[in-house]
């Protein structure tokens, strides 16, 4: 039985195709990025506030996380695109996607920033207490870097999840990537090698991070 290796990856229709698929690079990088910032910011409060002693916050914080790591992102993507107008609240596209993907990576952040925070050595919160340092002070100077550097692997996985769950955006109409390799699949009438392309551009965008986060961490544990 022979394989028909054209009818899988067409070179010259990947050739072609690239450029009108990488039309949608920004959106895929600025919908990351964008939700993974506003991810870290939220996430660092729920952490905190996960940590509180006041306990209808804490619950509060437990049922966050709970409820976001327990719904999958496209019914979270569904829900606020669909799903709110039915209550008088409709948003763009991209700002739906933008909501979900804080949402969902505020969870994922918060749990590696509180156990990020409770790795740091008690001995640098005595310490600290010793000199009479104020708490904002202790965490600015002492506790955040140490804990921003347990947190970086973990963080970058979190990341790069988002890079590549970005294409499930394109149910919703945003116009990434992925949703430009479903438009040329369909024009040319070849999905195979537009997906085989998209899955290339997520592989060097993924490796190309991986490299930078490498270059971060040697530099992190030498200071």
């Amino acid at each position: 039985m022979s394989i028909n290796w054209q009818a899988i990856f067409d070179p010259k229709l990947a050739l072609e195709a690239i450029p009108d698929i990488l039309q949608g690079l920004p959106y895929t990088l600025a919908l990351s990025l964008i939700g993974f910032g506003l991810g870290i910011f939220c996430g660092f409060f729920v952490a905190l506030i996960r940590m509180s002693k006041v306990l209808p916050l804490r619950y509060l914080a437990i049922w966050h996380v709970s409820l976001m790591r327990g719904v999958p992102l496209m019914v979270l993507l569904f829900f606020i695109y669909f799903g709110l107008p039915f209550m008088g609240i409709q948003l763009d596209a991209i700002v739906a996607s933008i909501i979900a993907f804080t949402a969902m990576s505020s969870a994922y952040i918060s749990e590696i920033i509180r156990s990020a925070l409770a790795a740091v050595d008690v001995g640098q919160w005595e310490a600290a207490r010793s000199l009479g340092l104020p708490t904002s002070v202790i965490y600015r100077k002492i506790i955040i870097p140490q804990a921003f550097r347990i947190a970086l692997p973990p963080l970058s996985n979190v990341f790069l999840d988002m890079i590549k769950s970005t294409s499930l955006t394109a149910m919703i109409t945003v116009p990434e990537i992925f949703n430009k390799a479903k438009i040329v699949g369909g024009a040319k009438s070849d999905y195979m090698t537009v997906y085989i392309c998209v899955a290339f551009i997520y592989w060097l965008i993924a490796t190309f991070y991986a490299l930078g986060q490498g270059i971060w961490e040697k530099k992190l544990h030498t200071y």
